[in-house]
């Protein structure tokens, strides 16, 4: 194990990083125009449901479920293709690139994510995070369940989650107490969403894009 940094920041991804909540929208305009309203309607059934039982979204888990009940259907190939060629470059955040090089200035960036092994890694290359952050990439099924792992990984004697979730704000930092500095920006149906926002204590810093990283002195974190 090398020594430990002074401080790492951990970045999620999605409504973090990467406007999802638009990749989602586009994704069911496609959907739509594709196989009617019907069709888009079932597939976003499936996903749920899928999500439920894993605790996180697969976007192409859902459409193998949804493929079951259309085996004749040639055209879902197209779904498919949408997904994996998605221009997710053209989703991420104003000066998401800029703030992940203010925070490389203090210590080392990893991603932090949950996600399936095959499209969120995809995402997360073809948005070019992957090399912004040099290739630090950790995607889990519950990542507030994986914190022995990321110290492993990556030791450190502080770090800096930035999430637009609180939930797993809240969480990560019940287990690592004052060795955590939590930043919520508030982007996303999550992160805007009234009662999320009650039901969690507030994180350590809020910032209303994560753009907003650009420019601070984030030493102070």
């Amino acid at each position: 194990m090398s020594a430990p940094e002074e401080v790492i920041f951990l970045l999620d991804v999605d409504n973090t990083l990467l406007n999802n909540d638009q990749v989602v929208a586009d994704l069911r305009e496609h959907l739509t125009e594709q196989f009617g309203t019907t069709a888009s309607d079932r597939y976003w059934e499936i996903f749920e449901t899928l999500r439920s039982e894993l605790g996180y979204a697969d976007y192409l888990g859902a459409l193998q479920r949804y493929r079951l009940e259309r085996q004749c259907d040639t055209q879902l190939m197209l779904m498919s293709s949408f997904l994996i060629d998605y221009p997710f470059a053209t989703r991420l955040f104003p000066d998401a690139l800029a703030a992940i090089a203010q925070m490389r200035k203090v210590g080392p960036t990893v991603i932090l994510s949950d996600g399936d092994v095959v499209f969120q890694p995809r995402k997360i290359k073809q948005s070019g995070l992957w090399d912004a952050v040099e290739g630090r990439v950790l995607i889990y099924i519950h990542k507030e369940r994986m914190l022995d792992e990321v110290v492993q990984r990556y030791p450190a004697k502080r770090y800096v989650m930035v999430d637009d979730k609180l939930r797993i704000l809240a969480a990560m930092k019940q287990i690592w107490k004052e060795r955590l500095t939590t930043v919520f920006p508030r982007q996303g149906h999550y992160a805007l969403d009234p009662a999320n926002i009650a039901a969690y204590p507030p994180a350590d810093v809020t910032v209303e894009h994560v753009g907003e990283l650009a420019t601070m002195d984030l030493s102070v974190l």
